[in-house]
């Protein structure tokens, strides 16, 4: 199971109160997590990835492990601990301004 926590606004969308478990088959990526994602929440289409290109959002980050995954590739295999659910999946809305 795949750990998945969502920011505030994007649990409300999907109608969930905390941490989300996805089950995703195969290599465990930014894309297998987030196809597994829109699959069992469609509501979620289109707000973390654009419709058509599929790329992140530009005010979306994605962390895991203390690191932060956003500009890496979609393909590439997320850590160990993320994959087997020892850490959770962080997708956050990021902040602008000044």
């Amino acid at each position: 199971m795949i750990r998945v926590i969502l920011p505030a606004h994007l649990r409300t969308l999907a109608r969930v109160d905390s941490e989300l478990r996805l089950d995703v088959k195969g290599e465990v990526t930014q894309r297998s997590v987030l196809d597994a994602l829109e699959a069992r929440y469609p509501m979620l289409q289109g707000t973390i990835r654009d419709h058509g290109t599929l790329k992140r959002r530009a005010f979306v980050r994605f962390f895991a492990c203390e690191q932060d995954l956003s500009h890496e590739s979609p393909d590439a295999p997320l850590p160990d601990a993320v994959a087997t659910g020892a850490e959770p999946f962080l997708i956050v809305g990021a902040m602008a301004g000044g």
